[in-house]
């Protein structure tokens, strides 16, 4: 696939003088969508929409999976709860408008909208539409910006940037040459980081030495993503314990940014994974590749498949043909600096 040489290409993992020759035209191309960012940065920034609420961004980086919808629900729940009016906007990635409801909306928001009813979320590839119409049809009175770091047009009252502790820069290239999607100087707007994907264990103090050079006044944390129960998908009131499948054999699939975190989280559960099956990040199934997962699983005699919440919602319409199919719900926490987190957040509305 075209995704994947391009991957191992940008790596360094294919050798070979011709992949010499593709890298040093890959940096020409980064060289000028940098200076492309760069300028839009400077105009976009001199006169941004200041609206009439708080604004709260979540964005990222590099490209790949992050954890930033885990945050924007995550941030959406707390304020709900507190009693603010919160509206999540998103460009919707993917999305097909042709389709009803919910459905047209995109993976992500779908699931959040799904998660959190109480909180309109609101798909539009102008933000600054989709924040009028926000604060006019549902009296918000704070926005989340969904991958909010490359939108510039409206004024942000704090920025939250998630970063991948497996991978936090990349190869330090902007695309198309490396997966950063901005320079790194971008990060010294950011008033938290969130360190993502962290290992038990891992030491994350270089990531946060470097981090901070670049931004000695922002916050870092590092949120914990729990397993909180399965759901059944073919009867979602029921909801399983996370011990449900512990000893049992199971096919899983996802079709995220990094399936590696969710499949290390299934087997930390017991389950036993026979078969793990990727698709790319917000792949678009058909009933022909859930045919082909169900069959996955008969031919080794398992009854039991396993998905992400993301990949339920986009097989949801699908038929499953009798096949017992759940998704792992997973729930965010703030552990370190959880309090000065908190401070930071509040104090937008003491002020």
């Amino acid at each position: 696939m075209l995704r994947d040489y391009l991957y191992n290409l940008v790596t360094g993992k294919i050798k070979g003088p011709q992949a010499a020759f593709l890298r040093g035209l890959l940096f020409v191309f980064s060289l000028i969508y940098g200076l492309v960012v760069g300028i839009l940065v400077i105009f976009y920034r001199l006169h941004p929409a200041r609206l009439n609420c708080k604004v709260i961004s979540v964005g990222n980086i590099t490209l790949g999976g992050t954890g930033k919808t885990a945050l924007v629900e995550y941030l959406a729940a707390k304020l709900n709860q507190r009693g603010n009016k919160i509206a999540v906007l998103s460009r919707g990635y993917k999305r097909d408008a042709r389709l009803p409801g919910m459905q047209g909306m995109g993976d992500e928001p779908e699931m959040l909208q799904r998660k959190l009813p109480q909180v309109p979320v609101l798909v539009d590839k102008n933000r600054l539409r989709a924040a009028f119409r926000a604060i006019k049809d549902y009296a918000a009175d704070t926005l989340i910006l969904d991958d909010g770091m490359q939108q510039w047009k409206i004024f942000k009252d704090l920025e939250l940037v998630t970063i991948n502790a497996q991978d936090p820069f990349s190869n330090l290239r902007l695309l198309p040459a490396g997966f950063l999607r901005g320079p790194l100087g971008g990060l010294s707007r950011s008033d938290i980081f969130v360190l993502t994907q962290v290992n038990p264990g891992q030491d994350t103090s270089g990531i946060s030495a470097r981090l901070k050079q670049l931004n000695p006044r922002a916050l870092i944390v590092e949120p914990t993503h729990k397993a909180e129960s399965f759901s059944n998908l073919d009867k979602p009131a029921e909801i399983l314990r996370t011990d449900s499948f512990q000893g049992k054999s199971a096919v899983i699939f996802s079709g995220i940014g990094s399936p590696q975190l969710f499949e290390n989280t299934v087997s930390s559960l017991g389950v036993k994974i026979a078969q793990a099956l990727r698709f790319a990040d917000h792949h678009d199934y058909t009933q022909a590749d859930l045919d082909g997962i169900i069959e996955c699983a008969r031919t080794r005699n398992l009854d039991t498949i396993i998905t992400t919440e993301k990949d339920a919602v986009k097989i949801a319409r699908l038929k499953f043909d009798q096949a017992r199919i759940f998704s792992l719900n997973i729930k965010l926490d703030i552990t370190k600096n959880e309090a000065e987190f908190d401070r930071r957040l509040l104090k937008l509305f003491s002020l």
